[in-house]
């Protein structure tokens, strides 16, 4: 048995082709997730009009190095995968609020016992008087979590094209029904 995440890779439709000539790099913007079109503000109404009058839940723009293999309209489907092949998955990790040191940093904590009063606080952080402040990069407690995380060289173990469904090995940053952008591994 192999633990997977099942994720709703698509039909992703291209909305519009950025060609270095016009727009100074090269990029596809795709659109994801049905919306009705009275939610959609007018003006991106009319973008994706050029993509089928379409309204879109996601718009997100894609770097990639040729746009001649793609037309504005057409549909990407799970086809570009294969079973075995190794992808990367990006995503918003889950928040977690405000946290203190131990749970932030891993920080080791106090003696819990003999009467210290020194439990889960992050100790001294500063100097003496030289330099008489606390340097940048100090790890203290705050805000964690809710931030772009990259997972690598997750397996295709799985791909069902009719319900556009992809069955990766291993987890993916993110709430589950979050968003996540799938990118194929490069090969060396």
């Amino acid at each position: 048995m192999v633990p997977v995440t099942v994720i709703q890779a698509g039909p992703c439709c291209v909305v519009q082709k950025k060609t270095p000539e016009k727009d100074g790099y090269s990029a596809l913007q795709i659109g994801f997730g049905d919306k009705k079109p009275k939610k959609v503000a007018k003006p991106v109404q009319g973008h994706c009009k050029a993509a089928g009058g379409r309204s879109f839940a996601v718009l997100q723009e894609l770097r990639i190095d040729n746009t001649d293999a793609y037309q504005v309209g057409q549909d990407i489907t799970l086809s570009l995968f294969k079973v075995g092949d190794k992808v990367k998955v990006s995503g918003i990790s889950k928040g977690k609020g405000f946290a203190g040191v131990m749970k932030r940093w891993n920080f080791k904590g106090g003696q819990a016992t003999h009467g210290s009063m020194f439990h889960r606080a992050p100790g001294s952080i500063g100097a003496s008087a030289d330099p008489s402040r606390v340097l940048k990069g100090m790890r203290g407690p705050g805000h964690m979590g809710a931030q772009k995380v990259t997972m690598k060289n997750l397996e295709i173990i799985e791909i069902r094209e009719k319900d556009n469904l992809l069955l990766l090995k291993g987890s993916v940053p993110g709430a589950r029904n979050s968003l996540v952008t799938l990118y194929q591994q490069k090969t060396a």
